[in-house]
């Protein structure tokens, strides 16, 4: 019995440090934490890009498309600002950019548009059918609607957090600053 009690004292203290990184955490919690679930499309790089290709990194995974004019800008600039205030650290944290809009953004129209951000962000582009399955797997809702002139996408416009291990740990709703991503990136980079 106390063996026990023992062997479980000491699981809970290895436990909480986690437990309470998550907790403090700026971004909405996944809890428990959860496999954020993969993918294969194109990578900006020409490369097959699949999330597990991060794994040891940090990832932000964003939805968007290089012809939005409101959202998607002040997001990848608010990431930009947060890489940049992590310093060297910044380097554990990817970037990565999925499109809502595979009619216009090919691989090298989303090269082109991350590029003005950081070249470090990497964007994936693939078939409306694989897109749509990755939007469901996350939750992403994405309709096309018609302008003046063309069209838009309206979409959400949260970014997941992921880390080292690939699992789901926050998602953090448009309008969060950068230093609200420093310090949600921060406690995970001390996981």
């Amino acid at each position: 019995m106390m063996r026990h009690l023992l062997l479980s004292l000491f699981a809970l203290l290895l436990a909480t440090p986690l437990l309470a990184a998550t907790a403090r955490l700026k971004a909405g919690v996944f809890e428990p934490p959860h496999a954020a679930p993969e993918f294969s499309l194109q990578g900006s790089d020409g490369a097959e890009l699949k999330l597990s290709r991060y794994r040891g990194k940090l990832v932000l995974l964003v939805f968007g498309f290089t012809h939005c004019t409101e959202v998607c800008p002040i997001t990848l600039g608010t990431l930009v600002q947060a890489r940049q205030a992590l310093g060297k650290a910044g380097e554990a944290v990817q970037v990565v950019y999925v499109t809502v809009d595979p009619e216009r953004d090919d691989t090298a129209q989303m090269k082109r548009y991350l590029a003005a951000y950081d070249a470090s962000f990497i964007g994936a582009t693939g078939q409306p059918a694989a897109l749509a399955a990755v939007r469901a797997s996350y939750g992403v809702v994405a309709n096309k609607l018609a302008t003046k002139g063309g069209y838009a996408v309206d979409h959400s416009s949260s970014v997941y957090l992921i880390d080292r291990a690939g699992k789901l740990r926050g998602m953090m709703p448009y309008g969060h600053g950068p230093k609200d991503y420093v310090h949600d990136l921060q406690l995970l980079l001390s996981l």
